[in-house]
């Protein structure tokens, strides 16, 4: 959804990886761009094209084989590059840049990069518990908060909380999360893979959600986030997407 804006950023590409188009193994990209109208909806589309394209080449005929953090790491900086390259090419785009949540999920569960601010929930027992590092402000006001050094209200109502500390600019990338090991899934998990718009729901209401609409797949709990989202009228919406992946028996 486009929330309050008047323009759409956000980018998701799902794609089975099983040749014969069967879901036991997925590649998931969400990305959330930044750079104004064209600059930031270029820049997604950039990173979740590129990301899956490469990962997707290892392995193929003639191409090379390698572990899973080499191609999320691999497939991530080749998308870096395509954001540079094409700025290059179009001046106007210049300061274009995107975050992403790149993921392959498959019989180990889930592994990812991630660089920004998108987070990538786990929803297990009606709890949801974010993944993947946040690298926003946000973290460390709240870790200023806690010692003390500035008060909970200044921290929650700092201008500065949504600045990125990392993005994919086609730069050296400040942050990234890599996962060491991959996250263990069980039959009736939920995955979801958000741009930060979602965040207008905190963490207790996003699982409320997922539990009450579990039923209805992930087509239902991703429609039933968003439109609690938009229940909100919140005035400044950000754009909003989510991908929900449920994790089926067998």
């Amino acid at each position: 959804i486009q929330g309050a804006r008047n323009y759409q950023e956000d980018c998701a590409v799902v794609y089975p990886r099983d040749a014969d188009g069967t879901t036991s193994k997925l590649v998931v990209a969400l990305a959330d761009g930044m750079g104004g109208h064209a600059g930031g909806a270029v820049a997604s589309e950039i990173v979740c094209g590129r990301f899956v394209e490469r990962f997707c080449a290892f392995g193929a005929p003639g191409q090379p084989t390698a572990s899973i953090r080499e191609k999320l790491s691999v497939a991530l900086n080749d998308a870096n590059f395509a954001v540079a390259e094409r700025a290059q090419d179009d001046p106007g785009l210049a300061g274009m840049g995107s975050t992403l949540i790149g993921a392959e999920l498959d019989h180990e569960g889930l592994h990812w990069v991630s660089v920004g601010d998108s987070p990538l929930f786990l929803v297990r027992d009606s709890e949801a518990v974010q993944v993947n590092a946040d690298h926003s402000l946000a973290p460390e006001l709240d870790r200023l908060a806690e010692l003390g050094e500035i008060s909970v209200e200044q921290a929650q109502n700092s201008s500065h909380r949504n600045m990125l500390r990392s993005a994919i600019t086609g730069d050296e990338i400040d942050l990234i999360d890599l996962s060491r090991m991959p996250l263990q899934l069980i039959p009736n998990d939920y995955v979801l893979f958000a741009s930060d718009g979602l965040q207008t729901l905190d963490n207790n209401e996003i699982a409320r959600i997922v539990t009450a609409y579990s039923a209805d797949g992930a087509g239902g709990v991703s429609a039933a986030l968003l439109r609690a989202v938009e229940a909100m009228r919140e005035p400044h919406q950000d754009n909003a997407t989510v991908v929900a992946i449920r994790v089926l028996a067998g």
